[in-house]
């Protein structure tokens, strides 16, 4: 019912691989392919950062979710320990914060070596059975995100709203009986 929703080639100018390299002036920026809160979560790595989209939330609140189209919790525990894999004292920039009932301020990074040790949902070597169950089990109480709808059919066109209609009207198609 969206045939158009999704052509690389229109929408975006170059499409990444796992291990793809790029650089931002004299930065050298690696790409890693990062699936699980949703297929096509990816992490920059430059230098001594990490930007993880939202594979990771701030260190006193766990990883994203992963019942969004696409997600599955197994997947993200993988995407997460090549994340970890990477030194210590790399600093992870993540994508958007949810503060806590400690913390009423916005934060945006920590280290790999915070979110091995501190992170409630995968701190302190959680194994991937449990961790997927953890998951899985917490997605389940979960709503779904108002507008979420509408956001994916932005997000699929690289951020282009849907072609207008023969009324010169944009519209967001939300179907009745699914989600």
């Amino acid at each position: 019912h969206m045939p158009d929703a999704f052509d690389p080639e229109a929408d975006f100018d170059r499409l990444f691989a796992d291990g793809d390299r790029f650089r931002i002036g004299e930065l050298d920026v690696r790409v890693m392919l990062s699936p699980g809160h949703t297929l096509g979560s990816i992490t920059y790595v430059a230098g001594d950062a990490a930007f993880v989209h939202d594979t990771f939330m701030h260190v006193d609140v766990g990883t994203s979710r992963a019942d969004f189209p696409g997600g599955s919790a197994a997947e993200l525990y993988d995407s997460i320990q090549e994340i970890l894999a990477l030194p210590d004292d790399t600093r992870l920039f993540v994508g958007h914060d949810y503060c806590t009932d400690d913390r009423d301020e916005p934060a945006w990074e920590s280290t790999v070596a915070e979110q091995k040790s501190d992170n409630p949902h995968v701190g302190g070597g959680r194994p991937k059975e449990e961790y997927v169950e953890l998951r899985e089990e917490r997605d389940a109480t979960l709503v779904l995100p108002d507008r979420m709808l509408h956001a994916l059919q932005v997000n699929l066109r690289g951020g282009r709203l849907p072609d207008p209609e023969a009324d010169g009207n944009s519209y967001f198609k939300i179907p009745a009986n699914r989600f």
